[in-house]
């Protein structure tokens, strides 16, 4: 019984480390998709900002000429 209860004790032990590789490979996955979300969209938002300011630059402009 005593050798029995040592191997699962052992074997928990190498779990232990197998899942904190398991994790670290999880929050290097999680951070490719943020890396890539952010690439992909980047253009997306910034043509968005872009128009946004030369509509509000232009009356802007409209505005001063009256």
């Amino acid at each position: 019984m005593l050798h029995y209860m040592q191997r699962i004790m052992k074997a928990r032990r190498t779990e232990e480390g197998a899942s904190a590789v398991e994790y670290g490979l999880l929050v290097a996955a999680i951070a490719a998709i943020i890396v890539v979300i952010v690439f992909a969209l980047g253009t997306l938002v910034k043509g968005g900002f872009e128009t946004t300011c030369n509509a509000m630059a232009d009356a802007a402009t409209a505005a001063s000429t009256c």
